[in-house]
């Protein structure tokens, strides 16, 4: 997340992962958990970019979370088909990857790092790691430093907005 060329780096594989395919951004989490507010702060902001070459579900004002996640991944299953699904969420880590951030093919596994069993969702998945798991990991995430959340937000919407303007650019 500190590296100068994080949202650079994330951006360039992302870009070439969507290549010709429509991209959907599923911003999974809560904004009444700090830890688990980083899917929605960053549905928000790419909401906010206007870009139109993507579709993004999870927001501050309308999240994608436990209680509706089953809809979402219907939904998306129904409306998008053809497209790339991008899934993001927050998870707990070692205490040395607090800060980092993972983009892995694969859907992502929402709910395991507080012993939660949701659907998977995504054809890749980001995860951004918000701090350290193990122990009462709904009371670390409620703890969890928001100016954190707020950085990594920034550079993974910004990775998916630089990733959108190529993909613009590629299909020109």
């Amino acid at each position: 997340m500190d590296d100068p060329f994080a949202a650079e780096t994330l951006a360039l594989s992302i870009a070439r992962i969507a290549m010709e395919q429509h991209l959907v951004v599923v911003c999974v989490g809560t904004d009444r958990s700090t830890g688990d507010s980083l899917g929605p702060l960053i549905g928000t902001k790419l909401l906010q970019s206007g870009l139109q070459n993507m579709t993004v579900y999870g927001t501050l004002d309308e999240p994608v979370h436990a209680l509706n996640l089953d809809q979402f991944v219907a939904l998306i299953k129904e409306k998008h088909s053809d497209s790339l699904v991008l899934a993001i969420d927050a998870c707990l880590g070692r205490s040395e990857s607090v800060g980092y951030i993972s983009l892995k093919e694969g859907p992502l596994k929402p709910g395991t790092g507080v012993n939660k069993a949701l659907p998977e969702i995504g054809d890749y998945h980001i995860i951004g790691i918000v701090n350290v798991g193990g122990l009462m990991e709904y009371f670390v995430l409620q703890n969890t430093r928001l100016s954190l959340v707020m950085r990594m937000s920034e550079v993974i919407a910004k990775s998916i907005i630089m990733s959108a303007h190529q993909m613009i650019i590629n299909r020109a």
